[in-house]
């Protein structure tokens, strides 16, 4: 009889927990599909006396993570502590010295230091898996690196933080401002007491970065993401967009061209047509396009104890099953540069609260006009001389670093009353 692969679990908070969960719960289907049996014979974790609703009895148990990879007994690493230094660092970077597998549902660490581990685990010939760090339980790092490995893929768009997907899904559906909904979800657990990460874009860029190095073969690059978050997003801007025929989405989007790959995270306005924006709440989307197999879309739970779960079991079973894959799914990279955000074209949304006075409009558009930027439709209800009124304005394609130009001219004039909200919209 085959021995079963031994697996030691670094961090048992939610992720961590929910993996020993799911290994006991489809121990036997799990066999099955692994062609061997796949146990938790060793932990790590700060606390050894939290109750997290699944028994640890008699598993081997280290304060100190790193001993795991020194244990002669354990086959493979799962590490679910999270944070792209300190412990998890140093764990997989020991593991991988060690030459044992390891599995990570980890995207800061991926994003940050991906090229060094990458590097490390193609030295001592073992795995590092990750399909749990990008969208939960979608299985997006497989389609991608495997699923669509016979083709040119041009673009990835997603929605990859379910936090912010869940705050511009009650904000458009029961009409909230942004705080209010946030408070909403820090109370339902869908956002942490600090939501920074989340609400300010950075969680999505890890993913996006992640994303972009497997789908153009080239080395992970954080650095190159342009990250915005949805702390600006307006109850009026999102009952806007729906009557423009749009809905606003924290999107993180990676594109190809011959100038070289564009990353970027922040609020777009998408057609009601486009796949993602039906998908609401806490799910997630990646949306993949590629020469031969064109758009493949994909959605799910991004996030919680059973979806990441799911994803950490399945590359588990690719290691029981022998099955190694190159870490960003190519033996070599491309010399893609990548390309600033100044550089990218796109349409407009723009929002200004002015002074309701003759003339204001025509220094507005007049500034649009000295930029190259042509307008495609504008929208002032009703008239308020002499006070606030909010006008809306659509552009058709401009350059990033003109509408950039614009909008500071635009800000300076002293009829415009607060920051102009700027959204760009996607029509793919």
């Amino acid at each position: 009889m085959t021995r079963p692969l031994a697996v030691a679990v670094a961090g048992l908070g939610t992720v961590g927990a929910g993996v020993l969960g799911l290994l006991r719960q489809n121990a036997e289907i799990v066999a099955a599909r692994a062609g061997r049996r796949i146990a938790v014979t060793a932990v790590s974790s700060r606390d050894r006396t939290r109750d997290r609703g699944i028994s640890l009895d008699g598993l081997r148990w280290y304060d100190d993570p790193v001993a795991l990879a020194n244990d002669p007994a354990v086959d493979v690493i799962v590490e679910t502590i999270g944070g792209s230094e300190g412990p998890a660092r140093a764990l997989i970077g020991a593991a991988l010295a060690a030459g044992k597998p390891v599995v990570t549902a980890n995207k800061a660490l991926l994003a940050i230091h991906g090229a060094e581990l990458a590097e490390l685990a193609a030295k001592s010939a073992v795995p590092l898996a990750f399909e749990a760090a990008v969208a939960g339980g979608i299985p997006a790092i497989k389609a991608i690196r495997e699923g669509l490995a016979g083709n040119r893929i041009t673009r990835v768009t997603g929605i990859l933080n379910g936090t912010c997907n869940y705050i511009l899904t009650q904000m458009r559906e029961r009409g909230r401002e942004f705080a209010e909904a946030l408070s909403e979800a820090q109370k339902l657990g869908y956002a942490e007491a600090d939501p920074t990460f989340d609400v300010d874009g950075i969680d999505a860029a890890h993913k996006l970065a992640i994303l972009a190095a497997l789908a153009f073969g080239r080395p992970v690059d954080f650095d190159a993401v342009h990250v915005e978050g949805i702390r600006a997003v307006s109850a009026l801007d999102i009952k806007l967009a729906e009557e423009l025929g749009y809905r606003i989405k924290l999107l993180g989007i990676a594109s190809c061209s011959e100038a070289g790959v564009e990353t970027r995270v922040h609020p777009c306005m998408v057609p009601v047509s486009h796949p993602v924006a039906t998908v609401d709440g806490v799910f997630n989307a990646v949306v993949a396009e590629g020469d031969h197999v064109g758009r493949v879309v994909l959605v799910g739970r991004g996030a919680g104890a059973g979806p990441t779960a799911s994803a950490v079991v399945s590359d588990l079973v690719d290691i029981a099953r022998g099955r190694h894959t190159p870490v960003w799914g190519a033996e070599s990279f491309s010399a893609l540069p990548s390309v600033g955000m100044e550089r990218h074209s796109g349409a407009y949304y723009l929002r200004l609260m002015v002074v309701d006075r003759p003339g204001v409009i025509a220094d507005v558009t007049g500034a649009l006009r000295d930029g190259g930027i042509s307008l495609e439709s504008m929208i002032q209800r009703g008239r308020a001389p002499g006070e606030a009124v909010p006008v809306v304005l659509t552009t058709h394609e401009s350059r990033e670093a003109a509408m950039r130009e614009a909008l500071a001219r635009i800000a300076a004039l002293d009829a415009v009353l607060e920051p102009p909200a700027l959204i760009r919209i996607e029509n793919p």
